[in-house]
């Protein structure tokens, strides 16, 4: 074997393996992670940490096929006003099936929010179950949730304190990007407690976002039109009363792995 066979049937040993692991299938399994650092934690245009900040954080696992599930946690600060005791967090589950065509997508599932803790003798269970249905369309998107559980976040009818299943949320949210990570979005959405008018309401939200490379930040305006006396809560023994829906503009850093 002269020294040029010899050399072509290196390369061709050395470059086999090469070429095999270039070709090898990507994983249909991705977990990720976020986190985010916010000086209000506003849902839906309630503040649930009555303006003050919060730390939030969650974990999600998506397979190729489209099937979700994930985890996330924040504090909040109504809870142990009166429906459970030792209660400083929210905990999320949810789970569903999401996929595209084109510019086009959708999202399906379902999510509940737990609040850890004991709960209060005669009190309204704040834990709540809803199914989702979504759609997408480039930047924009829409939304409807429609809650399953016997109370939405321990909320009652106005006569007679009956379950508010059956309350649902729509919105429509925009989300679009300027380049060099510069962004603005945009959002409305209506909440709907069943029989409960004063606790019904419309929020709206506007904001800038910057991709600044380790995470992202976010500046934003919510407002709503939420009855001022059916969204003020107090600490226990009626002192400090907040106002939940009042505007407020919300600074926070997110940063996803």
């Amino acid at each position: 074997m002269n020294k040029l066979t010899r050399a072509l049937v290196l390369v061709g040993l050395v470059g086999a393996p090469t070429l095999a692991m270039a070709e090898e299938p990507a994983s249909p399994h991705t977990l990720t992670g976020n986190i985010t650092l916010t000086s209000d934690y506003v849902f839906r245009g309630i503040s649930q940490t009555q303006g003050g900040p919060a730390i939030q954080g969650g974990f999600d696992y998506a397979h190729s096929s489209g099937f979700y599930v994930g985890t996330w946690a924040s504090n909040v600060d109504w809870v142990s006003t009166g429906y459970k005791d030792n209660n400083s967090m929210e905990i999320d589950f949810y789970g569903g099936f999401k996929g595209a065509a084109g510019d086009f997508g959708y999202d399906v599932g379902v999510i509940t929010y737990y609040y850890p803790g004991d709960q209060v003798t005669g009190a309204n269970d704040p834990d709540t179950t809803e199914l989702y249905l979504g759609a997408s369309w480039k930047f924009l998107s829409m939304k409807y949730s429609y809650a399953v559980s016997d109370r939405f976040v321990g909320w009652g009818t106005t006569v007679g304190n009956e379950d508010t299943q059956g309350s649902y949320y729509i919105e429509l949210n925009g989300n679009y990007g300027f380049g060099s990570g510069w962004g603005v979005l945009g959002h409305v959405g209506y909440q709907d407690v069943k029989d409960n008018d004063p606790a019904s309401y419309t929020d709206w939200k506007i904001g800038v976002t910057k991709d600044v490379g380790f995470g992202v930040f976010t500046l934003a305006y919510s407002d709503t039109d939420a009855d001022e006396t059916a969204y003020t809560w107090t600490d226990t023994g009626g002192a400090n009363p907040q106002y939940t829906g009042d505007s407020a503009f919300i600074v926070s850093f997110s940063k996803s792995f």
